[in-house]
């Protein structure tokens, strides 16, 4: 059963909040962070991102970063642009994109249900990406970027919500991206112990987008714990024994396609491409750009090649041993991108790229134009009953299998450790 605690957030002064709220820190490269600082001083990008405090002569990872980090969160503090609640609560954040809300609990997980996999995950880590949020974490003091958990939906918690949400939104507003974001605070002690209650009755929690936060925050923890001469499995009695969360029903969210683009034909002329393509999939000929959802149906793919879209449907029966083989990235993966494209290990492969779903078709036509890269696959989009099976079985996804959208934005809460 998973515990599940209120905290006490550090988190905008409701006048900043438009402005201080950013998307997660590893959507940008480091121009792109750049940019989205000087349009907005105030964006969490500077503590998220801080070598936007520096010229690209400094090593975006050099210590002086990290310090940087720190210091500038501890001022943003002093002088006002964040408030510290004086008691743990629960906060409900809702996100309405194109006219679908999505509305979660803002709330602390345990490190132990992580470690233990009462917190189930579906996607390795790697070690790179891990140090990068460790050392802000231990810089910082704090959790700046929420996980995406998911559970099974539970009337219960949506009643308590449905109470809170009745009230006035402490913020509410709209992103740039033109994205709604409103807070709740849950701060009556009976509402708080009910959501605690309900999140212990709950017997499984999964990380829908973040594994690399959660293992950096974990990795924090355990540390701490070695450092103070506990073993792995003994808390440190402190807030580094639980890292910060967003809670969604599954039955609110949507998770969309992660597109797979390949630089070339594998040394292959496009005719004998296709021939080999052909060898196990259908291919229909498109007389443009395909307008709506596309591919319409499971097990069924979009391919662009030669400025024209086609349409893969398997010959051969999709079926497997396990929650992983009948996921269309494995399809396409172990039937096309590695048999006929050579792309064996598309986690390092550099003749890949993967794009988000919502960048659309034209994304993956724009991609090939510029790039000048050979052929595209559009996918049907991973499902949560999906991603809850692959968890449930202790399996991994492959790389790149769910996009999720709206991004939750950093700097709403902070968790400090």
């Amino acid at each position: 059963m998973a515990q599940i605690r209120p905290f006490c957030a550090v988190r905008p002064d409701s006048v900043l909040a438009s402005r201080i709220a950013a998307l997660p820190y590893d959507v940008y490269d480091r121009s792109q962070a750049l940019a989205e600082v000087t349009r907005e001083p105030l964006s969490f990008l500077h503590i998220d991102r801080p070598e936007t405090w520096f010229d690209n002569s400094v090593d975006m990872y050099a210590p002086q970063v990290y310090e940087k980090a720190g210091q500038a969160l501890k001022e943003w503090i002093s002088d006002g642009y964040f408030i510290r609640d004086s008691r743990p609560c629960y906060y409900i954040y809702e996100q309405v994109m194109d006219g679908r809300a999505q509305t979660g609990i803002v709330a602390c997980a345990s490190v132990n249900d992580y470690v233990n996999n009462v917190i189930k995950k579906h996607e390795n880590t790697r070690e790179a990406k891990e140090q990068d949020r460790i050392r802000h974490i231990s810089a910082c003091q704090a959790q700046t970027g929420p996980i995406f958990l998911a559970y099974r939906h539970d009337p219960s918690i949506n009643e308590i919500m449905a109470k809170a949400m009745a009230k006035s939104p402490v913020y509410d507003f709209i992103t740039p991206d033109n994205v709604s974001q409103r807070v709740w605070i849950i701060d009556d002690a009976g509402d708080i112990q009910n959501i605690s209650q309900a999140f212990a009755n709950i017997p499984d929690i999964y990380i829908a987008d973040g594994h690399h936060r959660a293992a950096s925050a974990v990795k924090v923890s355990l540390m701490r714990r070695k450092a103070m001469g506990l073993l792995p499995d003994q808390c440190c009695g402190d807030e580094s024994d639980y890292f910060l969360s967003v809670l969604f029903p599954d039955d609110q969210l949507k998770i969309m396609a992660y597109n797979r683009v390949v630089k070339d034909l594998n040394g292959l002329e496009a005719d004998e491409f296709l021939r080999r393509v052909e060898q196990k999939f259908s291919i229909l000929s498109l007389p443009g750009r395909p307008t709506g959802d596309f591919p319409e149906t499971k097990g069924t793919f979009g391919m662009y090649l030669d400025e024209k879209w086609h349409l893969l449907s398997p010959k051969f029966e999709i079926s497997g041993d396990n929650a992983v083989d009948g996921l269309d990235v494995s399809v396409l993966q172990d039937s096309l991108l590695g048999p006929v494209l050579g792309i064996h290990d598309p986690r390092l492969d550099e003749r890949i790229d993967f794009i988000g779903g919502i960048h659309g078709l034209e994304g993956l036509e724009a991609y090939c134009r510029q790039k000048k890269w050979a052929v595209a696959f559009a996918m049907y989009p991973t499902s949560i009953e999906e991603l809850f099976d692959v968890a449930d079985q202790h399996l991994l996804m492959p790389p790149k299998s769910t996009w999720f959208e709206p991004k939750l934005r950093s700097g709403l809460f902070i968790h400090e450790i």
